[in-house]
Protein backbone atom coordinates (compact mmCIF):
# COMPACT_ATOMS: atom_id res chain seq x y z
CA UNK A 1 0.00 0.00 0.00
CA UNK A 2 1.15 3.71 -0.95
CA UNK A 3 1.28 6.02 2.02
CA UNK A 4 0.10 9.31 0.93
CA UNK A 5 3.06 11.96 0.85
CA UNK A 6 1.79 15.57 1.58
CA UNK A 7 2.80 18.51 -0.86
CA UNK A 8 5.62 20.54 -0.71
CA UNK A 9 3.83 24.46 1.03
CA UNK A 10 4.63 26.09 -1.71
CA UNK A 11 3.06 23.94 -4.22
CA UNK A 12 -0.33 24.15 -2.25
CA UNK A 13 -0.01 27.39 -2.61
CA UNK A 14 0.33 27.28 -6.18
CA UNK A 15 -2.41 24.90 -6.22
CA UNK A 16 -4.99 27.44 -4.24
CA UNK A 17 -8.52 26.25 -4.16
CA UNK A 18 -8.55 24.39 -7.41
CA UNK A 19 -9.90 20.44 -6.79
CA UNK A 20 -6.82 17.96 -6.77
CA UNK A 21 -8.06 15.32 -9.85
CA UNK A 22 -4.50 13.84 -9.35
CA UNK A 23 -0.97 14.09 -7.33
CA UNK A 24 2.21 12.07 -7.98
CA UNK A 25 5.68 12.03 -7.26
CA UNK A 26 8.68 11.53 -10.10
CA UNK A 27 11.97 9.75 -8.53
CA UNK A 28 13.33 11.00 -11.65
CA UNK A 29 12.92 13.60 -14.40
CA UNK A 30 14.39 12.16 -17.44
CA UNK A 31 13.66 9.10 -19.08
CA UNK A 32 16.48 6.32 -18.61
CA UNK A 33 16.36 5.51 -22.25
CA UNK A 34 17.72 8.81 -23.77
CA UNK A 35 19.90 9.21 -20.60
CA UNK A 36 21.67 5.47 -21.42
CA UNK A 37 22.62 6.47 -25.35
CA UNK A 38 24.43 9.58 -24.06
CA UNK A 39 26.29 7.71 -21.14
CA UNK A 40 27.38 4.77 -23.48
CA UNK A 41 27.88 7.33 -26.36
CA UNK A 42 30.12 9.22 -24.65
CA UNK A 43 31.84 6.85 -22.69
CA UNK A 44 32.70 4.89 -26.36
CA UNK A 45 33.70 8.65 -27.69
CA UNK A 46 35.98 9.34 -24.65
CA UNK A 47 37.02 5.42 -24.78
CA UNK A 48 38.57 6.03 -28.61
CA UNK A 49 39.67 9.69 -27.86
CA UNK A 50 41.31 8.73 -25.19
CA UNK A 51 43.60 6.40 -27.48
CA UNK A 52 45.28 9.13 -29.35
CA UNK A 53 45.50 10.91 -25.99
CA UNK A 54 48.00 8.00 -24.57
CA UNK A 55 49.29 7.65 -28.20
CA UNK A 56 50.24 11.07 -28.43
CA UNK A 57 50.83 12.87 -25.25
CA UNK A 58 51.84 9.22 -23.37
CA UNK A 59 55.37 9.48 -24.66
CA UNK A 60 55.58 13.28 -23.84
CA UNK A 61 54.30 13.12 -19.68
CA UNK A 62 57.04 10.08 -19.21
CA UNK A 63 59.84 12.89 -20.80
CA UNK A 64 60.24 11.14 -24.39
CA UNK A 65 60.46 12.21 -27.69
CA UNK A 66 57.16 12.43 -29.95
CA UNK A 67 57.44 12.10 -33.77
CA UNK A 68 54.74 13.38 -36.47
CA UNK A 69 54.23 14.93 -39.08
CA UNK A 70 53.42 18.97 -39.71
CA UNK A 71 52.76 20.09 -43.40
CA UNK A 72 54.44 16.81 -44.91
CA UNK A 73 57.74 17.67 -42.72
CA UNK A 74 58.81 15.62 -40.14
CA UNK A 75 58.60 16.98 -36.48
CA UNK A 76 59.80 15.97 -33.22
CA UNK A 77 58.49 17.63 -29.84
CA UNK A 78 59.69 16.43 -26.86
CA UNK A 79 61.59 17.64 -22.97
CA UNK A 80 62.75 21.24 -23.98
CA UNK A 81 60.70 21.64 -27.10
CA UNK A 82 56.76 21.18 -26.47
CA UNK A 83 55.66 24.24 -28.83
CA UNK A 84 54.93 21.71 -32.05
CA UNK A 85 52.84 19.72 -29.77
CA UNK A 86 50.67 22.21 -28.18
CA UNK A 87 47.93 22.30 -31.71
CA UNK A 88 47.64 18.38 -31.53
CA UNK A 89 47.40 18.34 -27.55
CA UNK A 90 44.59 20.90 -28.31
CA UNK A 91 42.40 19.43 -30.67
CA UNK A 92 42.93 15.63 -28.94
CA UNK A 93 41.65 18.15 -25.60
CA UNK A 94 39.15 19.36 -27.18
CA UNK A 95 37.78 15.61 -28.26
CA UNK A 96 38.37 14.90 -24.84
CA UNK A 97 36.20 17.48 -23.09
CA UNK A 98 33.23 16.89 -25.86
CA UNK A 99 33.38 12.95 -24.60
CA UNK A 100 33.42 13.56 -21.09
CA UNK A 101 30.22 16.26 -21.72
CA UNK A 102 28.14 14.16 -23.35
CA UNK A 103 29.27 11.13 -20.32
CA UNK A 104 28.88 13.40 -17.53
CA UNK A 105 25.48 14.94 -19.25
CA UNK A 106 24.16 11.54 -19.23
CA UNK A 107 25.08 10.77 -16.09
CA UNK A 108 23.34 13.82 -14.44
CA UNK A 109 20.26 13.47 -16.75
CA UNK A 110 20.17 9.77 -15.65
CA UNK A 111 20.58 10.79 -11.57
CA UNK A 112 18.13 14.18 -11.69
CA UNK A 113 15.58 14.19 -9.33
CA UNK A 114 12.24 14.44 -10.16
CA UNK A 115 8.98 16.65 -8.98
CA UNK A 116 6.00 16.40 -7.92
CA UNK A 117 2.93 17.31 -10.72
CA UNK A 118 -0.38 17.66 -9.71
CA UNK A 119 -3.52 17.70 -11.90
CA UNK A 120 -6.27 19.78 -11.81
CA UNK A 121 -9.53 20.48 -14.43
CA UNK A 122 -7.67 22.95 -15.76
CA UNK A 123 -4.63 22.22 -15.74
CA UNK A 124 -1.01 20.06 -14.76
CA UNK A 125 1.22 21.58 -12.56
CA UNK A 126 5.25 20.41 -12.55
CA UNK A 127 6.52 21.25 -9.45
CA UNK A 128 10.94 21.07 -8.80
CA UNK A 129 13.30 22.92 -6.69
CA UNK A 130 11.41 26.07 -5.65
CA UNK A 131 10.33 26.43 -9.69
CA UNK A 132 6.66 25.46 -10.91
CA UNK A 133 5.42 24.96 -14.79
CA UNK A 134 1.58 25.28 -15.07
CA UNK A 135 0.77 23.73 -18.80
CA UNK A 136 -3.01 24.30 -19.63
CA UNK A 137 -4.34 19.94 -20.79
CA UNK A 138 -5.36 21.79 -24.20
CA UNK A 139 -1.44 21.63 -24.65
CA UNK A 140 -1.72 18.11 -24.81
CA UNK A 141 -2.05 15.97 -27.73
CA UNK A 142 -3.58 13.16 -25.90
CA UNK A 143 -0.78 10.89 -26.97
CA UNK A 144 -0.21 8.73 -23.11
CA UNK A 145 2.22 5.87 -23.12
CA UNK A 146 1.65 4.26 -19.65
CA UNK A 147 4.57 1.40 -18.24
CA UNK A 148 4.90 0.29 -14.45
CA UNK A 149 3.58 -1.61 -11.84
CA UNK A 150 0.26 -0.61 -9.28
CA UNK A 151 2.95 0.68 -7.20
CA UNK A 152 5.32 2.26 -9.46
CA UNK A 153 5.62 3.63 -13.29
CA UNK A 154 6.43 5.83 -15.81
CA UNK A 155 3.84 8.03 -17.69
CA UNK A 156 5.31 10.09 -21.20
CA UNK A 157 2.41 12.52 -22.53
CA UNK A 158 2.51 14.02 -25.88
CA UNK A 159 2.16 17.58 -26.54
CA UNK A 160 1.04 19.76 -29.45
CA UNK A 161 4.31 21.92 -29.20
CA UNK A 162 7.25 20.51 -30.82
CA UNK A 163 9.96 21.02 -33.80
CA UNK A 164 10.63 20.09 -37.69
CA UNK A 165 13.42 17.46 -37.81
CA UNK A 166 15.23 17.77 -41.48
CA UNK A 167 16.41 14.31 -43.18
CA UNK A 168 18.78 14.13 -45.90
CA UNK A 169 16.93 11.27 -47.82
CA UNK A 170 13.35 12.04 -46.30
CA UNK A 171 10.98 14.95 -46.05
CA UNK A 172 10.89 17.02 -42.98
CA UNK A 173 8.95 15.55 -39.98
CA UNK A 174 7.30 17.23 -36.83
CA UNK A 175 8.71 16.05 -33.61
CA UNK A 176 6.57 16.68 -30.75
CA UNK A 177 7.33 17.71 -27.25
CA UNK A 178 7.08 14.83 -24.60
CA UNK A 179 6.46 15.48 -20.78
CA UNK A 180 8.01 12.71 -18.97
CA UNK A 181 6.96 11.82 -15.30
CA UNK A 182 9.32 8.72 -14.72
CA UNK A 183 9.41 6.27 -11.37
CA UNK A 184 5.90 7.99 -10.24
CA UNK A 185 4.68 7.61 -6.90
CA UNK A 186 1.37 8.70 -6.15
CA UNK A 187 0.11 10.57 -3.89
Amino acid sequence: MIEPVSLPPELDIIVGSESKDFAVKAKRANPPKSSIFLVLFGAVWLGFTSIFFFAFLGPLFQGKEVEFMVNDMPTTAGPGHYKEAVLPAVLIGVFLLVGLGMLLGGLVMLFKKGGYYVGTPSRLISFSKGKYRSIDWEQFSGDIEVSGTDQKGNIALGMRTGRMVSSKNGPDRYVPDTLYIRDTKCL
